[in-house]
């Protein structure tokens, strides 16, 4: 049977855009951990996560900002050297203030290690920020010319990176991305840093860009999650021509974080937009999590320990029916718009005040338990009468005791 008979996709409906030419780059080891609440992980942890990125695909990851002190240069260090020694499929950025003393460290881990890295080099472009700061346009050209002549002349590709794009005006950016053009970067960084921006926002912000920039500049997108749009604006911006877009694991960042790596993953790999096997995807996330000190809520997409739990009867139902016709397929999607084992997981049944004799019976049968019609009912009552799911024990003890 073909998915199109028993599945109408409204999604391939629309075309993807540029979605199929996007490149991913992981933020998790810089911005991830400004979270005020991140822990900056072990060393050898940031290799861990690194070597799991290039086996998961992802092309491009920013290793750190090396001009932040010792530590921050130090692991920079030790990951370009890894993927230099290791032959890692992927390529390392540092981010850097548009201050040649920030990129100066970039240029001196580069040659140090003998590793092409890029810079991405950020300075504020809103009106907001600019009357913060007490800056006026022209000295944000000159901050950033200098900075990115600085880079390009030390042999380092350059990403210029305008804070705040998302409330920039158009007459700004225009003289901002012209004079860094000019001045030798190869890449426009757009940024929603205070999580500003709408899909429809983030569309017409690349469609302006390139009209800008031209055809042969990169186009970066980088959200934040403030208005809970993060996810969709970056899958938005690769549609309207954003060429790399970033993200971090499990979305962590400042305030309410970035834009999840991870769920870009998922999206690109049920849109047919990815090859690599994403079976090591829930290693990544649970080892940033444990590392990085973020808890993964229960009910987070793919990770979430009830993401493929289900205690309704009606759902319940529907699984198992699938699941005797003998077609694993079938029951990983009946309820499940992300099919579970295609990502190391498995749909799961428990038993709820939502339950019915099905979830007990599909229960007692997975947990290699003998019971009777008068014992399955049994605990159907213990599970009717109570506020949430039932744990094992709970459900033995209704079995060993059906009075209760």
């Amino acid at each position: 049977m073909q998915t199109s008979e028993i599945i109408h996709d409204w999604n391939g409906a629309g075309a993807l855009g540029g979605l199929s030419q996007v490149e991913l780059l992981d933020e998790t080891l810089r911005d991830g951990i400004q979270s005020p609440s991140a822990i900056d992980p072990p060393s050898e942890v940031k290799v861990q996560l690194l070597r799991l990125l290039a086996e998961l695909g992802v092309t491009h990851c920013d290793i750190g900002l090396p001009g932040a002190g010792p530590r921050a240069r130090a692991d920079v260090t030790l990951l370009a050297r890894t993927i230099l020694e290791e032959k890692l499929p992927i390529r390392a950025n540092c981010a850097a203030r548009t201050v040649i003393a920030d990129i100066a460290p970039v240029v001196d881990v580069s040659q140090s290690v003998g590793v092409p890295l890029d810079v991405y080099t950020f300075i504020g472009s809103s009106p907001i920020r600019q009357y913060a700061e007490e800056w006026d346009l022209d000295f944000i050209v000159k901050q950033s010319t200098e900075a990115i002549t600085f880079a390009v002349s030390h042999g380092l590709k350059c990403t210029y990176v305008t804070e705040d794009t998302t409330r920039s005006r158009p007459e700004a950016l225009t003289t901002l991305f012209r004079a860094a053009i000019d001045a030798g970067a190869s890449r426009l960084c757009l940024c929603d840093t205070v999580g500003h921006a709408t899909p429809n926002g983030a569309r017409a912000l690349v469609a302006f860009a390139r009209s800008v920039a031209g055809p042969t500049i990169g186009l970066d997108w980088h959200g934040h999650n403030d208005r809970g749009l993060a996810l969709a604006n970056a899958l938005a911006a690769g549609e309207a021509g954003a060429t790399r877009l970033h993200g971090t694991a499990l979305g962590i960042g400042e305030r309410v974080g970035n834009t999840p790596l991870d769920q870009l993953l998922v999206n690109f790999q049920l849109l047919g937009l990815t090859k690599k096997p994403l079976t090591r995807l829930l290693e990544f996330v649970r080892l940033a999590s444990k590392h990085i000190g973020q808890e993964i809520p229960v009910n987070y997409p793919l990770a979430g320990r009830d993401a493929f739990r289900t205690a309704t009867g009606v759902h319940a139902a529907a699984i198992i029916k699938a699941q005797k016709k003998g077609d694993i397929w079938l029951a990983d999607r009946i309820y499940s718009g992300v099919p579970a084992g295609e990502f190391g997981k498995s749909q799961e049944i428990e038993i709820g005040p939502m339950s019915g004799l099905s979830n007990v019976r599909y229960w007692l049968a997975e947990h290699g338990v003998a019971a009777s019609d008068d014992g399955a009912r049994a605990v159907l009552a213990v599970a009717k009468s109570a506020a949430r799911t039932l744990t094992e024990s709970e459900i033995r003890t209704a079995l060993e005791d059906p009075a209760k």
